[in-house]
């Protein structure tokens, strides 16, 4: 069939620096909070430490190995066909410990040569600039993004990537799921808000007030960074990460309706609100009210935000939940947070439910909302894969994911929908954010690694590698 894709259409695939690269002490590289962050399961969550842990396995050490390994990678991404390889630098690959006046010229080496090996092979980058890895001297130093200096700090980093790359990347994105700081995984993850904890991620004790603002502090580096680029780089293109979690009432009970708008709203929409229009949305004045959250706004903040508006807007999507007021529904696991169980989909290993049309749904939301270019940048099933005695990789679960969910951005595509790329996550096995492990893989390629830290991390292609590549050689039109 004829594909509906625009012929420009970004086909590729996504990773990021501290699930991917290893190499985690080499050439100049700081501490990052993955770095501290110890391997774990479903049912064992990892832990964050404040030193390493002598005979403990912090995965991010090694991971899938991309820094020793990017030729080969790149090169497989290339057989497939990729338009664009969504990749993130590692902040203190640049800055140790994010507060150095100079950069460290090998880091930036390294990037120069990952880009121009995508250029190679007629490759866009499309970089994150932050993507859940903020410098763990800087958790010292100030609790992470609950000080206001890290604004300055991340706005020097970008300074310099931008300066030293201009002529070879395109595409930013700000902040990876930016709107994890709405969430209490945020503190970890994405704020750094952890300064002397040690302990189970889930067990962090939550402050909301220190999180928000943390989370204001983000945005108003974000803004700048694209006030920054728009100023000096015409020729950039900025866009915002989301993690999208759709949300449906259970039921038609008007009190499950109301309950999902507020999620919603304070989940899916208020960071992206303030990315895209430039200002808080009004609703949050309510749940700040009610919640005891006081935004301590410093002269410039609101002209910050209103002149740092995005060019396009980029998300994540694996999955949707429900939401009601019932207190005896069923609990589901899922991405950064859970939700209630849908009685019409089925779930994933690791519990997270399967919904393809929910996405052509969040596309029509979203674009409709802010009627600007979009971009599926995350999407993906996390399972265990099996190597047959032939040597061979079946995942034809993931194939049947991948389909449904193209299939529907098709339909979206029809409906009316800018989109303009689509970036499966883990095109390659890397080590899970969520969990810190393995053996949840993504990848279209396999990697020889497993959760108790061996492995070659020899390269295998999967079934779904091969069918990508169709894919992305009949612009989305062979699906089969």
């Amino acid at each position: 069939m004829n594909s509906t894709f625009r012929p420009d259409f970004l086909w590729g695939g996504a990773t990021a620096a501290n699930q991917f690269e290893g190499a985690w002490n080499e050439d100049g590289k700081g501490a990052a909070v993955p770095d501290l962050c110890t391997n774990g399961s479903l049912k064992n969550p990892k832990r964050i430490t404040r030193e390493i842990e002598p005979g403990v396995l912090y995965p991010s050490h090694e991971a899938a190995g991309f820094y020793h390994h990017y030729k080969e990678d790149i090169a497989l991404l290339a057989e497939m066909g990729f338009k664009v390889f969504r990749l993130s630098i590692a902040w203190t690959r640049i800055f140790p410990t994010g507060m150095e006046e100079t950069p460290n010229e090998a880091g930036l080496a390294f990037y120069d040569s990952v880009f121009d090996e995508c250029r190679k092979y007629g490759i866009e980058p499309l970089v994150t600039i932050s993507h859940y890895e903020m410098p763990y001297a800087l958790v010292e130093q100030c609790n992470g993004w609950a000080g206001r200096e890290c604004i300055g700090y991340f706005l020097r980093y970008c300074e310099t990537v931008f300066e030293r790359y201009q002529n070879k990347v395109k595409y930013w994105l700000t902040f990876n799921e930016i709107n994890a700081g709405t969430m209490a995984m945020g503190n970890v993850i994405s704020l750094g808000t952890v300064k002397g904890y040690t302990g189970r991620i889930l067990d962090f004790p939550d402050d909301e007030q220190v999180r928000y603002q943390a989370l204001h502090h983000q945005l108003v580096a974000g803004a700048k960074a694209v006030k920054l680029a728009h100023e000096k780089y015409p020729e950039f293109q900025m866009g915002n990460m989301i993690c999208y979690l759709s949300k449906y009432p259970l039921t038609p009970n008007p009190d499950d309706m109301l309950q999902c708008q507020k999620e919603m709203q304070m989940t899916n929409w208020f960071c992206s609100d303030v990315q895209v229009r430039g200002k808080y949305p009004y609703y949050a004045d309510r749940y700040f009210d009610e919640h005891g959250i006081r935004i301590q706004m410093e002269d410039g903040d609101k002209e910050a935000l209103k002149d740092g508006c995005v060019d396009f807007y980029t998300f994540s999507y694996y999955m949707s939940t429900c939401v009601s007021v019932t207190q005896n529904a069923q609990i589901q696991g899922g991405n950064l947070t859970g939700g209630l169980k849908n009685p019409y989909l089925e779930e994933s290993d690791w519990g997270w439910q399967i919904d393809p049309k929910g996405l052509r749904y969040t596309l029509n939301e979203i674009y409709a909302r802010y009627q600007i270019p979009l971009m599926v940048v995350e999407n993906g099933l996390g399972a265990y894969d099996k190597i047959e005695e032939d040597g061979t990789i079946k995942d034809t679960y993931r194939i049947d994911y991948l389909r449904g969910h193209i299939e529907q951005m098709r339909e979206a595509v029809k409906d009316g929908v800018d989109l303009i790329g689509y970036t499966p996550w883990g095109c390659i096995d890397l080590v899970s954010a969520s969990t810190g492990e393995m053996a949840k893989r993504y990848g279209l390629v396999f990697v020889d690694k497993y959760d108790d830290g061996t492995g070659t991390l020899e390269r295998k292609r999967k079934a779904s590698f091969y069918w990508y590549k169709k894919v992305i050689a009949s612009n989305g039109g062979e699906l089969l």
